[in-house]
């Protein structure tokens, strides 16, 4: 049986797809309410293809508990945030659930830690936590670490299809746990030690990074000297070794916009291209902030009030909030002791932040402009409503045929 800790956004689908597949998994979470929803038949966020693959764990037995539990295999799955200020891994949660294991694991078990840490974090916590409690790596606790490697909006097609990395002290131990994902998995899995295991995980995502701010940076010259962003880079990409990303509002998300600080905090003399790419992607809500009040001024607007921001959520069509570029823009205007201004999201139902609407036609009419800052299906098909209103649209998903656009 394998026991998957923390049934978030990669822990419950990672659970779900094991047990559709034949594994006897036991998926546990710490709170209550979130563990009762499941039991009750219904999952816990929007994916594409989670209920039906829900449908199937349950017919495949899955079962979910706040309880830790008695076995020879663990999945810990949980957050790593970063302290915002010294840009280090906050491993609390890691650690956290390393102790409640260790309470009840029998000798020999396997401890998977799936959550995205920085090279070294194994080292540093998760191995003094399970010799504090007396365990002998290798001997009678076995560690690997299984970086996960899926992005909301396709993670059941990624969990398939993506190729994984095992990292283990043992690789007899590592091939029995390639096993383990291969119940699913239809990508290849290599296995290695550790920390490398650490490391590739992390410069996956700031290799993403570094080149979304580079798209982010060009949109800032090219706005500087009125010139159109988009068509340089589509022609640029014409180039058979060049593919330029696409700017944006920003970058949110658990993974982009937080691991490569996991670096910059760790090596500060030796990532200066890394901490300036960062920084880029983290100017750009307030980047997109100052754009409003220069097109407020070109229209004759004062009144914030008037003006509304389509999209909560960090990327297109999932309702996954976590680091969005709108929450930090917002969170920069409240710093301008300015009234919020007015949301939309069709993917988040419950009130976030003042001023959120919660009926697309209501939104519109309440405003002159809206910012779109999420490329969800919802604007793409209903771009028509905006006529007659000042759009400024940060994901170039609007036709300037529909009046007068903004981009950045």
């Amino acid at each position: 049986m394998v026991n998957v800790i923390g049934l978030g956004y990669i822990g419950l689908p990672t659970a779900l797809m094991m047990a559709a597949h034949g594994v006897k998994v036991v998926g546990t979470d710490y709170n209550p309410e979130l563990v009762a929803t499941l039991k009750s038949g219904k999952t816990t966020f929007k994916e594409d293809g989670l209920d039906e693959l829900f449908a199937d764990a349950v017919k495949g037995g899955i079962e979910f508990s706040t309880e830790y539990q008695v076995t020879d295999t663990y999945i810990v799955s949980v957050p790593t945030p970063y302290d915002k200020f010294s840009k280090k891994i906050d491993a609390c949660y890691v650690i956290s659930a390393v102790q409640s294991v260790m309470a009840v694991c029998p000798k020999g078990a396997v401890v998977v830690i799936e959550s995205t840490v920085s090279p070294g974090t194994i080292d540093k916590f998760v191995r003094p936590a399970i010799e504090a409690k007396g365990f002998e790596i290798g001997k009678d606790i076995h560690l690997v670490h299984a970086p996960e490697r899926i992005i909301p909006g396709n993670m059941i097609y990624e969990l398939l299809h993506n190729n994984r990395t095992i990292g283990a002290d043992d690789k007899v131990i590592g091939e029995k746990v390639k096993e383990l994902y291969a119940s699913f998995c239809q990508g290849e899995i290599v296995v290695t030690d550790i920390r490398t295991a650490e490391m590739t995980k992390v410069v996956e995502n700031t290799f993403r990074a570094v080149n979304i701010a580079f798209a982010n940076e060009l949109a800032k010259i090219c706005m500087h000297d009125d010139m159109d962003v988009y068509e340089i880079i589509k022609i640029c990409n014409m180039h058979p070794r060049v593919n330029i990303l696409q700017p944006g509002p920003g970058v949110g998300g658990h993974c982009i916009s937080v691991d490569p600080w996991f670096l910059v905090g760790d090596y500060p003399g030796l990532t200066k291209v890394i901490g300036q790419a960062m920084a880029v992607n983290d100017s750009m809500p307030e980047f997109v902030l100052d754009r409003i009040h220069e097109i407020m001024i070109e229209n004759h607007m004062s009144d914030l009030s008037r003006v509304g921001l389509y999209g909560l959520t960090y990327k297109e069509n999932v309702d996954d909030c976590r680091e969005s570029p709108t929450l930090q823009l917002l969170e920069s205007q409240s710093r301008h002791l300015a009234d919020p201004l007015k949301t939309y999201d069709p993917y988040v139902t419950e009130e976030m932040v003042e001023h959120q609407y919660y009926d697309f036609d209501e939104f519109i009419d309440s405003v002159d402009m809206v910012v779109v800052m999420v490329g969800h299906d919802e604007i793409k098909q209903n771009q028509h409503k905006l006529h007659g209103k000042i759009v400024l649209d940060t994901r170039k998903v609007c036709s300037p045929d529909i009046g007068k656009v903004y981009y950045i």
